[in-house]
């Protein structure tokens, strides 16, 4: 690994962790800061759902979440922040190495006295960084918030805690993910349209996964891997579909570098 390459593209995106980190945690604080009114009138809220369409209720897990209760209303947040961590991860994996390529600085890098296994190792060490810098923030706002707004209602730790241990492996996904497509394609121009789709995209399927109840869905999205949902109602992960999760995340890592080493670099001409 190289300190000076690593440093740099974890400076790079500070600003972006700050920007997601404090997005997330506004979420999370706004929304409960209503839930003890919304757990008040758990009922009428009730009433409410059963008048949605069953499909829309299936669609968003509002048929398996009690939000009268503390789990209940963060997991179905969840569903919501975990979109915007997937672009997060989404960003860093597409431009992790095509970002040098678009700028025509990556011949450059390469002339400097570090192989590309350094290079590929220290930028992947700072984005993957960068994501457990944002998650360490979520995990602390989550405590906070809860604590203040929770109006002493009792909720399983343990099931907390799996809902938050979810989401680092939740992003790693996206960035294996986005890094390994950077590189299958022939060029990335603009990294926000790829993670846009890629998170968009896979939000879709885990949308269209509850409404059908189709299993072969839930093997395509990550969202249906980290359901949280699931977590709440069952309080344990989904292991098999997490473990398809790691095997993804892994082989996805790996081909990006083999690919990485043997890509050929444009340079400046």
């Amino acid at each position: 690994m190289s300190t000076t390459i690593y440093l740099h593209e974890f400076r790079t995106r500070l600003k972006s962790v700050i920007i997601w980190s404090v997005a997330v945690t506004a979420i999370l604080v706004f929304f409960f800061s209503i839930f003890q009114g919304f757990a008040d009138q758990a009922a009428l809220i009730n009433q409410m759902y059963a008048k949605f369409p069953p499909a829309f209720r299936a669609a968003f897990s509002m048929d398996k979440l009690n939000m009268a209760t503390v789990l209940g209303f963060y997991g179905f947040l969840t569903m919501f922040t975990q979109l915007f961590l997937a672009i997060q991860a989404g960003n860093y994996g597409f431009g992790l190495v095509s970002i040098e390529e678009n700028e025509m600085t990556a011949d450059f890098l390469l002339t400097k006295p570090v192989s590309r296994t350094q290079v590929f190792v220290s930028k992947l060490l700072a984005a993957l960084t960068s994501i457990f810098l944002t998650t360490l923030v979520i995990w602390a706002s989550t405590l906070v918030t809860i604590a203040v707004y929770a109006g002493g209602r009792e909720y399983d730790g343990t099931t907390l805690f799996l809902m938050m241990l979810s989401l680092p492996l939740f992003q790693i996904f996206f960035l294996c993910v986005g890094l390994v497509v950077s590189l299958i394609v022939k060029r990335v121009r603009s990294v926000t349209p790829y993670s846009l789709g890629l998170a968009f995209g896979s939000y879709v399927l885990a949308a269209f996964s509850g409404i059908l109840g189709e299993v072969k869905l839930e093997l395509i999205t990550p969202f249906k891997h980290f359901d949280p949902s699931y977590i709440v109602n069952y309080g344990a992960l989904n292991t098999p579909l997490v473990l398809l999760d790691v095997a993804v995340s892994l082989i996805a890592l790996a081909v990006s570098y083999w690919l990485y080493l043997r890509r050929d670099i444009p340079a400046v001409s």
